[in-house]
């Protein structure tokens, strides 16, 4: 599809894309290229409350509707009703579910567009579908994503870093006052517990033998930390951390360090340098973007068993990371 120029018609823009963490990092990312190609369009997001400061957070969104998903069904009611009161040049549902498909049926507007892989019968509501990319799937997400600004004839570039506005303030940035390169962000967690990796520990113990001046910090849902005696002013224990904070975390200049995750993908566009832990996913489907970038580094665990994966093989990857130019 070859884009043309942008419609002048479009002004005002819904986003349907209430979740998760990381869907919505790949999804502000193709939002900027849109914005900088039409600095007066008038984006508005429905997006999930968990996730709203992140959006809010974009300099380009103009307006954040939230969705309280553990209303149940009224969250889904009380959008609509929000939704039905409001006319938008066009809607894009990136989410592609039944919940965002009644959200797109319940907004005003003459364009309804949606993914072509929609689920749970979501498809329906859309009147025009934006094809996958080519070639063999499954794709990545942002390849899906760029569909949508591409057959509004936008160009579908992404550009790095995603410019957010500036995170909060909090008491624990004095410890990263050193050479990012030398400064370890590293969340332990991740969305499945098939995807989680367990050698955290032996890493980061490693990074303090093998890397002199560094520095480390763990984030995760729940508290937890390195086995053994901890070194004085090298460690940073954020794990069990509120939700802004961790978001704050991951845009910190750094070496991030972490499974598949949507903190990972945050960091990426943030643009630090990401070394990327896959066990049962593809990287290639699911890794930080731009996939083969320099200043990232997927590890890959042999036959996709993360138990199989030795710490000294992810510092060995972490190290010719962060030393590329």
């Amino acid at each position: 599809m070859t884009p043309s120029k942008p419609s002048p018609a479009i002004k005002s823009l819904l986003i349907i894309k209430p979740s998760s963490l990381g869907d919505i990092v790949h999804a502000l990312q193709v939002l900027q290229s849109v914005a900088r190609q039409q600095p007066d369009l008038r984006i508005t997001w429905v997006v999930r409350d968990r996730f709203a400061g992140l959006v809010e957070a974009a300099p380009f969104v103009s307006e954040v509707i939230l969705f309280k998903r553990k209303e149940g069904f009224r969250a889904i009611w009380n959008v609509m009703k929000a939704l039905r009161a409001r006319h938008f040049d066009a809607v894009w549902d990136m989410q592609g579910l039944l919940r965002s498909g009644l959200m797109t049926a319940a907004a005003r507007s003459s364009k309804k567009w949606g993914r072509s892989d929609s689920r749970e019968g979501a498809g329906l509501f859309y009147n025009k579908r934006i094809p996958l990319p080519p070639g063999e799937g499954p794709h990545h997400a942002i390849a899906v994503l760029q569909g949508f600004p591409q057959a509004a004839g936008f160009a579908p570039q992404i550009e790095l870093p995603l410019v957010l506005k500036p995170a909060p303030a909090f008491p624990w940035q004095s410890f990263f006052a050193s050479d990012p390169t030398l400064n370890f962000v590293i969340f332990t967690d991740s969305r499945g517990v098939e995807k989680e990796w367990k050698g955290f520990s032996d890493l980061t113990r490693l990074i303090w033998e093998k890397i002199p001046g560094s520095r480390v910090a763990w984030c995760a849902g729940q508290p937890a930390s390195p086995d053994g005696e901890i070194p004085g002013g090298r460690f940073l224990n954020l794990t069990g951390c509120p939700f802004d904070e961790m978001l704050a975390l991951a845009r910190q200049p750094s070496v991030f360090i972490g499974n598949d995750s949507g903190p990972m993908h945050l960091s990426a566009a943030s643009g630090n340098r990401v070394l990327a832990i896959f066990g049962p996913t593809s990287p290639l489907r699911f890794g930080p973007w731009p996939i083969g970038s320099a200043r990232t580094r997927p590890v890959v665990a042999p036959g996709g068993i993360l138990a199989d994966l030795k710490a000294e093989t992810v510092l060995e990857a972490l190290q010719e990371l962060r030393t590329r130019e």
